[in-house]
């Protein structure tokens, strides 16, 4: 166990200014993701803000028809909360999807979405990771890639994000409000709250140091059939290989990028007149597969074309 220091935050303001004021610092929620990255030794944290107590849980409804989720709402909190269910179902679809029931009552909202990739080279630190050690190298380049990117990666990093929540949130067009060290209130889209690999892998996000998550915002609930698929080995504790988020017109696609992918082109494409098997090849015309993971290509194209015909969920 290596030492660190340890706060218990009193305030969300209080605490994105001792984040971006003290070296090393990171926020401790749920701890699903970041006390196993500890425990590995894959973070490194000099100082620990937990934040899980601070009254960031409530779920409440918004003067425009839309739901507000506080941060430190568990994942069970907000798949079980009767407007989430009958509103917005795909979001509660694909936070059931993700994890055990265990690991839902501990694990947070704000935590889901920050949480880290999945890739086996990542958690191997005898493995050179670009995610760990800028400059490393990518091991799963050439390597067991089988459940890595197929679109928006780079020759620096071929690993995805993890979410299913994500996902679903991106479809919905849903946004994140975050604070500020300067006390400030910012808001941003879930789509562009993650960010591509390029050259900068271990920059995940679009957040300031010491920002700190504080709600989701739902808008109003979209017109339209809503639904979550994932695809993956086996039913439980296992991730996903492939997963769609269908809500009214948006469409979004998870286990294929190092971020939620919104499906524009498809959208786009759905919009002009296009049948579903050409929305799909309109989204997945930039796939590329890395040899082991060619599969998730035409598995993709086949679980859109279904989910966009209405299929039934296999």
């Amino acid at each position: 166990m290596r030492p660190f220091t340890y706060e218990r935050a009193a305030s969300a303001a209080g605490a994105a200014k001792a984040a971006s004021e003290t070296p090393g610092a990171r926020f401790l929620a749920g701890g699903t993701n970041l006390l196993d990255l500890m425990k590995l030794e894959i973070e490194r944290p000099q100082h620990l803000i937990d934040v899980g107590r601070l009254p960031l849980d409530g779920i409440e409804d918004t003067a425009d028809g839309g739901l507000r989720i506080g941060a430190m709402a568990t994942n069970t909190a907000a798949a079980s909360d009767r407007r989430v269910r009958t509103r917005y179902p795909v979001l509660a679809q694909a936070i059931l999807a993700g994890a055990s029931a265990q690991l839902r009552n501990k694990a947070s909202v704000g935590g889901n979405l920050l949480q880290r990739t999945r890739c086996s080279y990542f958690y191997d630190p005898a493995k050179p990771c670009n995610k760990r050690e800028p400059g490393a190298g990518c091991s799963a380049l050439g390597g067991d890639a089988r459940g890595n990117a197929i679109l928006g990666a780079s020759e620096a990093c071929v690993a995805t994000h993890p979410s299913d929540m994500a996902v679903a949130l991106v479809a919905l067009g849903a946004s994140v409000e975050t604070a500020t060290p300067a006390g400030e209130t910012r808001e941003r889209a879930v789509d562009a709250l993650h960010r591509l690999p390029g050259n900068t892998p271990h920059v995940e996000t679009t957040l300031a140091p010491g920002e700190l998550v504080t709600a989701v915002v739902l808008p109003p609930p979209p017109a339209g059939r809503q639904e979550y698929r994932k695809v993956r080995d086996r039913a439980s504790y296992a991730g996903g290989l492939f997963s769609l988020a269908l809500a009214g017109g948006g469409l979004a696609l998870g286990a294929v990028a190092l971020k939620p992918w919104r499906a524009a082109k498809a959208e786009a494409a759905l919009a002009a007149g296009a049948s579903a098997a050409e929305a799909a090849a309109a989204e997945l015309d930039a796939a590329r597969g890395t040899g082991r993971n060619d599969f998730k290509i035409t598995l993709a194209r086949r679980v859109i074309t279904d989910a966009l015909q209405g299929g039934p969920a296999r």
